[in-house]
């Protein structure tokens, strides 16, 4: 199994075999709070041809009933694995060699339309709490940090949408 020992600590998983393709992408959410946009980005990340979902801290599973309403049954078809540290998650897949890439808008990040098109062979993309953003230590561990371009007077847009336009525009890249 890939990464073995980065998520040997997982509580649990499913480790149903992805597609092969070049590259390996995943999303981790840290602290989503709503099962809803939980569900709604497993069934994105599968659509998307994302690899894997790393789900953390207090992320809830499709072990919920509201995660699986919305996922559809993305669930059974994408792998995903929770876990309750995601510094220690990131940091061990970093020392693996993944790019690191966290969707947060703020001093350094890059509009997604505007970043290198460089693919990488294994990145994770990290999507943090709805209120508060990404975690500053994750933040501190990135190699990148994009944001979506907002032209009206919001400056953020629901989780799982921002999800969908960043794996739109980063596999368009």
């Amino acid at each position: 199994m890939v990464l073995e020992k980065v998520i040997g600590e997982e509580e649990r998983m499913n480790a149903k075999p992805a597609v092969k393709k070049a590259g390996f992408r995943a999303v981790l959410l840290d602290n989503i709070r709503s099962a809803w946009n939980v569900g709604s980005i497993l069934r994105s990340a599968d659509g998307f041809g994302f690899d894997h979902v790393y789900l953390c801290g207090i992320t809830p599973s499709p072990e919920q009933d509201a995660v699986t309403k919305t996922s559809l049954g993305a669930e059974d078809t994408i792998p995903w694995s929770l876990h309750k540290d995601a510094v220690k998650l990131v940091a061990g897949l970093k020392k693996e060699g993944w790019r690191i890439i966290a969707l947060e808008e703020g001093k350094g990040a890059k509009e997604i339309d505007k970043r290198s098109k460089t693919r990488f062979e294994k990145s994770v993309l990290i999507l943090g709490s709805e209120v508060t953003g990404v975690d500053p230590d994750l933040l501190a561990l990135c190699d990148e940090m994009v944001s979506i371009p907002m032209r009206g007077q919001k400056r953020s847009l629901n989780v799982a949408i921002a999800f969908s336009v960043a794996a739109f525009a980063l596999e368009n890249s």
